[in-house]
């Protein structure tokens, strides 16, 4: 019965079983297929992609949007967000 006690609750157990960590501690665009990419002529700076990219690999410096590869998975979501279709998927070479 005192094992029963030691063991952690479901509120200390992370999600998964594993800790949480951001997506950007980990180097996970090596396995894409295609890979977006930025017009900056066409790019408003609105930061939909940036809201939308559940890997962190849409980066703003404060003056263009760029997309971080290490990161990337390749899932389309920032093609598919752009208000102004400023995001096209390039097949991964």
């Amino acid at each position: 019965m005192s094992e029963d006690l030691a063991k952690p609750g479901w509120k200390q157990i992370p999600i998964a079983g594993v800790p949480f960590k951001k997506a950007t501690e980990y180097h996970t665009g090596d396995w894409r297929t295609f890979k977006p990419v930025i017009d900056q002529s066409k790019c408003t700076k609105c930061l939909t992609c940036w809201i939308f990219c559940p890997d962190d690999s849409i980066v703003w410096d404060g003056n263009t949007v760029q997309v971080d590869y290490r990161y990337c998975k390749g899932c389309g979501i920032c093609a598919e967000m752009c208000p102004v279709k400023a995001i096209t998927m390039v097949k991964e070479e």
